[in-house]
């Protein structure tokens, strides 16, 4: 094949992935609406990212970058447009942020033109990923993400121990950022960290996670709750948990926050996300709660199991068996666009309503945590059930 016919082939290929329609996966569960197709993939990377278009300098037309995966996307209406800011992943393992944007917010998703030039702190990260963004009361958005350094405290020889910090920036057009302090705890790491989109007593108020290593939360496990005063300098001296990991739940091993919480006329929706350990390893599922309106750290409901899980092809990827949400949309009808990733890989959206989710999160039972508990709630539905009937 020239270069010629394989450029031709290639940008065929390409035009019949961005215009690719999506379709709900009906009847649904009632909750939400899966849809049929990821809505963005490794392969909806431009030709431009991996390729050098010159045939003097790459006759045979080779990938000179390869693009690996796109997922764990923070997400933002902006200009009228749906925005995902993916963790886009080359071959070399190293990960990126690169903005895509869609008229529907559930297909024809592309990438713009350059990934985001992200700036860096005196100590430079060796990975950057997992963006959660924040349209917040003082005019800014923020993105908080994981930055992560090779542990220098390792043992000689040992090249898999790493440090999780929480990196800040802000911008005002998605494009100019600004890099600002990452955010200190009294946690030895922190991953999963998300700034609340309103001060809280005049202060800035962010979801943690702390942990007592990279991988394992440990002691302190559970999704945590901060103030700080300033942002630039983010702080936070008292550090409380909101939601616990609890033994024989899907938050067992892991938990921490999605996205930023969605404001309701009932309470706070949050996303989350809990691992549990299988013989096959860990298990990401999604889950939701509600706080207080006013009491950001008392959650009122909890419904018990998972609210989003992996299901066929999502079950399979660089990390099988995963679905991660770091990014959200609520508009202003109330519809909300829930973005999830699925084993590392690639970026769906599920559809549900601010209205939906809070039935969901009032009206599903909570988890009682014994086997016996979980038959007394079944054994009262299907009573109740057998009355209507």
């Amino acid at each position: 094949m020239t270069f010629e016919d394989r450029y031709s082939a290639l940008i065929k290929e390409k035009n019949n992935l961005f215009t690719l329609t999506n379709s709900p996966v009906l009847p649904g569960n009632g909750i939400y609406e899966k849809y049929w197709n990821p809505v963005l993939t490794a392969d909806h990377a431009p030709l431009d990212w991996e390729y050098d278009l010159d045939p003097a300098t790459n006759p045979y037309l080779m990938k000179r970058f390869g693009i690996n995966a796109a997922f764990n996307a923070g997400a933002i209406k902006w200009n009228g447009k749906y925005l995902l800011v993916a963790r886009v992943e080359g071959y070399d393992r190293k990960s990126f942020f690169a903005i895509a944007e869609s008229e529907n917010g559930i297909d024809n998703f592309r990438f713009w033109d350059f990934p985001i030039n992200m700036p860096e702190t005196d100590e430079p990260d060796i990975n950057m990923y997992d963006i959660r963004l924040t349209a917040h009361q003082d005019g800014w958005i923020y993105g908080v993400f994981c930055a992560e350094r090779k542990d220098t405290d390792a043992a000689p020889g040992d090249e898999t121990s790493a440090l999780a910090s929480a990196g800040i920036a802000r911008t005002k057009d998605l494009i100019n950022w600004v890099r600002l302090a990452d955010l200190k705890t009294k946690s030895s790491q922190q991953r999963n960290a998300v700034l609340h989109p309103e001060f809280v007593d005049g202060k800035y108020a962010f979801y943690t996670r702390p942990q007592d290593s990279f991988i394992e939360a440990g002691t302190g496990g559970g999704i945590g709750f901060g103030l700080c005063d300033d942002v630039t300098q983010a702080v936070i001296e008292n550090e409380v948990i909101l939601h616990a990991k609890k033994y024989h739940t899907v938050y067992e091993v892991k938990n921490g926050q999605g996205p930023a919480p969605i404001k309701t006329e009932n309470g706070w929706l949050h996303l989350a996300h809990g691992v549990r350990n299988t013989a096959a390893g860990f298990r990401y599922v999604l889950y939701m709660f509600m706080t207080d309106l006013t009491d950001l750290t008392k959650v009122t409901h909890l419904p018990g199991g998972y609210f989003i899980a992996p299901e066929g092809a999502e079950r399979v990827g660089d990390v099988s068996n995963v679905t991660f949400s770091n990014g959200w949309i609520a508009d202003d009808d109330g519809k909300v666009f829930i973005y999830y990733a699925s084993s590392d890989t690639r970026m769906h959206v599920a559809t549900s309503s601010i209205d939906r989710l809070v039935d969901y999160c009032r009206n599903t039972p909570e988890d009682n945590f014994t086997s016996a508990e979980s038959v007394k709630t079944l054994s009262k539905i299907i009573k109740k059930n057998k009355e209507v009937k």
